[in-house]
């Protein structure tokens, strides 16, 4: 009886890892209660399942996207991202710009020298390997 619902199958489910995949998982949560869609006729739960992925009366998408979620183990939520907030500015700059509009935005311009000079004053990184012990 198997056999010749493997070679119907086959028809619903050309890739035969899918199908192995897919009525495992089908057998499984008839095991666990989930509803028959055709006459059981005494046979074992993996049989069918494969009756039931033969005759069609369950959607292929469906069943592979319940065999999706169910190996998830972490659901990912799409969640709106949360707006920026507005930069808080420090006493200092506060002074420097009282009599200007919330709408004027000053940025800090810093030249390519001037970025270099200021590397160049710190002191050099130690490379990952090495140690100050000395041993």
């Amino acid at each position: 009886m198997a056999r010749v619902t493997v070679e119907d199958c086959i028809e619903k489910v050309p890739n035969r890892f899918e199908l192995v995949l897919l009525a495992g998982h089908r057998a499984r949560s008839i095991a666990q209660g989930s509803a028959l869609t055709i006459d059981r006729d005494n046979d074992k739960n993996p049989v069918v399942a494969l009756r039931e992925i033969a005759d069609a009366t369950l959607d292929k998408g469906d069943l592979s996207e319940d065999l999706i979620h169910s190996m998830q183990k972490y659901v990912e939520v799409d969640e709106p991202e949360a707006e920026t907030a507005p930069m808080l500015a420090s006493p200092t700059s506060t002074a420097k710009f009282e009599g200007a509009d919330d709408d004027d935005v000053v940025f800090d311009r810093m030249s390519e020298e001037d970025l270099l000079r200021g590397l160049e004053g710190l002191p050099p990184a130690e490379s990952p390997g090495s140690s100050r012990s000395g041993l």
